[in-house]
């Protein structure tokens, strides 16, 4: 990620089927979502590449399974897939 990024949270968006997939959550599931997400918006550098798909990131933890890619500066991160058990 560049130098001038550090310390900035990216904006997370996220497409049709994982839009689909957040609603469908829980309260509950949505909340352990969220923490994920702040995870991964304050560094998303950190995030392992997904293994089929290197411009993708795939974190897991928890229960929880977001697949992302990010935009050339890495400020949007863009959400193709959420899981939540």
């Amino acid at each position: 990620m560049p130098k001038h990024y550090r310390g900035r949270r990216s904006r997370i968006v996220f497409i049709e089927p994982a839009e689909t997939q957040v609603r469908l959550l829980s309260a509950a599931q949505t909340a352990a979502l969220d923490g994920t997400l702040n995870v991964i918006a304050a560094d998303p550098g950190a995030v392992k590449q997904h293994a089929t798909a290197s411009a993708l990131r795939d974190y897991q933890h928890d229960g929880i399974r977001v697949i992302f890619y990010a935009t050339a500066l890495g400020s949007i991160l863009i959400v193709t897939y959420v899981e939540v058990d």
